[in-house]
């Protein structure tokens, strides 16, 4: 497999459907995003007190106790509405660890959720989805996860190397304090090739198809005490959420 380490390379948003469009996925810096949105990189910092009041994640099947995460769902039309708390669910077929599980994760602030930003950034990303796929109704689930550095080595991604069974997956890097690793590698599901990077600047996206890519974090270590990596992980489907088949 020929992999390229490289640091990410940032694209201006007017970009972002096409470079997701022709190899799978984009990168924005913290002036993209902020661009991306026509809000201010101070809009989206009234969202980062909750990663500091994140409840453990409880269903880690490694036994671990280094993520901590919130989790809610909306829909994308002409607006945003939130829907009723429901659990996340993902087929084993995506996720070999944790597929297969009704996860009922405590949902997001309601607080946040009313922050102007928050509708800016889903509806913001959603229009580029449909740039690539055509314009429809996206279903997002939203993830605010932590991974901590307290008891050694924190695992962003502990099934590995994966696809989310969605359509689209964007990351945002909310915060990187004290710790090491963390590389984010994406390579092609049906090819050789891949790209390794990893995301230093606060506020930095990847927007990924996941029909075309398949990724994962490298776990993290502690450089001094206090030690995480908070991120909001966002995957937008069409036709609707992800559900066990009975």
């Amino acid at each position: 497999m020929t992999i390229t380490t490289l640091a990410p390379v940032c694209i201006a948003p007017q970009q972002l459907a096409a470079s997701v469009r022709t190899q799978g996925y984009g990168v924005l810096n913290a002036d993209g995003v902020a661009e991306l949105l026509a809000a201010p990189v101070s809009d989206l910092k009234a969202l980062q007190a909750d990663w500091d009041d994140l409840p453990l994640d409880n269903f880690l099947k490694d036994g671990g106790h280094y993520r901590r995460r919130r989790h809610s769902c909306f829909i994308a039309e002409q607006d945003l509405r939130q829907i009723p708390h429901r659990a996340h669910y993902q087929p084993l077929a995506y996720n070999a660890l944790h597929g297969g599980m009704l996860r009922m994760f405590e949902p997001m602030r309601a607080a946040s959720v009313a922050q102007p930003v928050w509708k800016q950034l889903l509806l913001s990303l959603a229009r580029v989805c449909s740039s690539v796929k055509g314009e429809q109704p996206w279903f997002i689930e939203a993830h605010q996860f932590r991974i901590d550095t307290s008891s050694g080595i924190g695992r962003p991604t502990p099934e590995g190397a994966h696809r989310d069974g969605v359509d689209f997956v964007a990351i945002l890097l909310v915060a990187r304090e004290n710790v090491s690793g963390g590389e984010s590698r994406i390579f092609e599901a049906d090819g050789p090739h891949g790209q390794r990077f990893t995301l230093s600047e606060q506020w930095t996206l990847i927007l990924l198809d996941d029909q075309r890519v398949i990724h994962e974090s490298t776990p993290i270590q502690p450089t001094a005490e206090g030690g995480h990596r908070d991120t909001l992980v966002l995957t937008f489907r069409s036709g609707g959420f992800l559900e066990q088949v009975s």
